[in-house]
């Protein structure tokens, strides 16, 4: 199987290489080659710099856009240019550990899952701020109370997706509002969400981390808002409203 591993980045200059090394020499599911896709979201901080010379050396599919549109502008993009069978997002800092892949994918492509989110709060957390804890608690609330999802971190970055899954779902974030949409549009599809544990190292603002105090309450909108969307307006095929899974024609940007 191929995994297409899902990169958007935008000013991870101080991180960036390391993260690409990292998920380049992480081990996957026997069996398993990785293509390897980052989105340069109008870096301004050398971060261009640094992924033009994996992209020239072929290590990574590399698009870059001019001005920032935001990382669920990104995501959607990077899902259009996907040829693997999973796909799985990794972040641009060191706060998910890409040696953490190995686990997060074996669900999926031993059969046993189209769905799979690395739970933190399964895993190992340090530094998480308490405000960011209590932020991820009311919104895996909200996804269970909402949705059923029956889950343990909403808010992870770490997702992964049988292909088809991601492909064929109506997407409209443009920022942090990824994973709300997609926690609740696989839910309203009657996707099973698997969790494996994961470790998580946080960030703080100085160093880097983007999400603010706005971006929470995004998120929970996000999940109230779709929580009342037919099944038409999630997916990206009419088909596959009524069941039909042929003939998949993505809309994601």
């Amino acid at each position: 199987m191929k995994i297409s591993i899902l990169i958007p980045v935008y000013n991870e200059c101080p991180t960036i290489g390391a993260v690409l090394d990292q998920v380049l020499a992480a081990r996957l599911p026997a069996g398993c080659e990785r293509e390897v896709i980052v989105v340069d979201d109008g870096s301004k901080d050398g971060t261009s710099e640094v992924l033009q010379g994996y992209a020239q050396r072929g290590k990574v599919v590399l698009h870059t856009l001019c001005v920032n549109r935001g990382k669920g502008w990104g995501i959607r993009l990077a899902i259009g240019l996907a040829t693997g069978d999973v796909i799985v997002i990794q972040d641009a800092d060191l706060e998910y550990d890409p040696s953490d892949l190995e686990a997060l994918l074996t669900p999926i492509v031993e059969g046993r899952a189209e769905v799979v989110y690395g739970s933190r709060f399964r895993g190992n957390i340090k530094g998480m701020a308490r405000k960011n804890w209590i932020a991820n608690k009311i919104l895996t609330a909200a996804a269970n109370i909402l949705y059923g999802a029956g889950i343990t971190d909403e808010a992870t970055a770490y997702k992964a997706f049988r292909t088809k899954v991601l492909q064929g779902l109506r997407l409209n974030c443009e920022r942090f509002e990824f994973c709300p949409e997609v926690t609740a549009k696989v839910c309203l599809l009657g996707y099973h969400i698997d969790e494996v544990p994961i470790r998580y190292t946080a960030r703080t603002t100085a160093n880097g981390k983007k999400v603010r105090a706005i971006d929470f309450v995004e998120a929970l909108w996000t999940l109230l808002n779709y929580r009342f969307s037919s099944r038409a307006d999630v997916v990206a095929d009419q088909s596959l409203a009524t069941g039909t899974t042929e003939s998949v024609a993505p809309e994601h940007i």
